[in-house]
């Protein structure tokens, strides 16, 4: 061994996910009447305990959050993992970023975590990939009988099945 001293590793990045997840875990405490103290002391409660302080820097980006960290937290603040993971936004039109996935209306997100639909679809073999995403999403007990009607498609994958040539049941 030398005397060298390693170089600092650098600060990881928080992606669009982690800045919505920080953003998300602040305006839920603060609409529930929490402190970041109240926060930690139910965290502590459900035996996942963090820190007021680490609280304070998960809102301000300044820690990482783990798998873990943020199930509990939904536990603690009553709420779906889902809606720590996912912009919030006025309509579901609006174009929001999700790490891995890019840009997205937010309509397209949300049903993308509820197993409704994938984030894109291919123009090759759309209702293939659509029937795959489905059976993929839930574990068997959880899913919905597939059929041609039973598909559930946001308006913009609508719209993509119409552009290429499918028939849409209404």
């Amino acid at each position: 061994m030398t005397d060298e001293k390693r170089p600092a590793r650098p600060a990881v990045q928080y992606g669009p996910t982690g800045e919505t997840v920080a953003a998300n875990v602040k305006s839920l405490r603060t609409r529930r009447g929490m402190t970041i103290y109240a926060l930690s002391g139910a965290l502590a409660k459900i035996g996942r305990p963090i820190t007021a302080s680490a609280i304070a820097k998960i809102e301000k980006q300044q820690r990482q959050v783990t798998v873990d960290d943020l199930v509990a937290l939904a536990s603690a603040l009553q709420v779906s993992p889902d809606t720590l993971l996912l912009p919030w936004t006025d309509h579901g039109d609006e174009i929001v970023e999700v790490t891995g996935a890019g840009n997205l209306p937010a309509a397209d997100v949300w049903s993308w975590a509820a197993g409704s639909n994938p984030p894109r679809l291919s123009e090759v073999d759309p209702v293939g990939e659509l029937q795959r995403f489905q059976a993929d999403a839930r574990p068997p007990y959880a899913r919905p009988l597939l059929t041609a009607s039973s598909l559930t498609l946001s308006e913009s994958q609508r719209a993509k099945f119409i552009a290429a040539g499918y028939a849409i049941d209404d």
